[in-house]
């Protein structure tokens, strides 16, 4: 599968400030990345969070990819434009003052390569107009432990761990029927 791609330009943030941010989520994946700039207490971190959120829909929409099977593969912090000003120094003279620029690359790549997500709607009604009412027929009572029409079963969650704090309210929280 092709790497997904997302792109900030010309954000208003030094390269060297953001470089600092950037490297803490290299290599992680894309929920934890997230969880990790939430709660780091630089400026440039709110962008990078908006970036990640907005390379994570680009896999979820265009690719159909599952947000757990992401992660960080790459991060590239360039140097964007120079914003150039002056300040006035004695004797007439002036002082360039160079507001830097940043532009940030970032690639996200899958864990387990070919794990897919429920798609979108568009895709499923082109499907189901293809099909005609006889096969729709047939695909409605498929035998027991068989799936539709020699498709393979893919599988689409990452062994999620079952909410154990609901459990525990549960148990804590019951009332009694007066």
């Amino acid at each position: 599968m092709p790497d997904v791609k997302a792109q900030l330009n010309n954000l208003r943030i030094p390269p060297r400030k953001v470089r600092a941010v950037a490297d803490l989520i290299k290599g992680k994946d894309a929920v934890k990345a997230l969880h990790q700039l939430e709660f780091t207490v630089r400026s440039s971190s709110l962008h990078l969070i908006k970036l990640l959120n907005s390379a994570i829909a680009n896999a979820e929409s265009n690719f159909n990819m599952v947000k757990e099977n992401l992660y960080v593969k790459n991060i590239f912090v360039d140097e964007g434009i120079k914003l150039r000003r002056y300040r006035p120094k004695g004797f007439g003279r002036a002082a360039l003052i160079q507001k830097k620029t940043s532009q940030i690359s970032l690639l996200l790549g899958e864990r387990v390569a070919g794990l897919k997500g429920k798609g979108n709607k568009k895709e499923k009604e082109k499907q189901e107009h293809v099909h005609t009412e006889e096969a729709s027929q047939q695909e409605k009572r498929p035998a027991s432990g068989e799936t539709r029409q020699g498709r393979p079963e893919v599988k689409t969650e990452m062994g999620k761990k079952g909410n154990m704090m609901g459990n525990i309210k549960k148990k804590l929280f019951q009332r009694k029927a007066i």
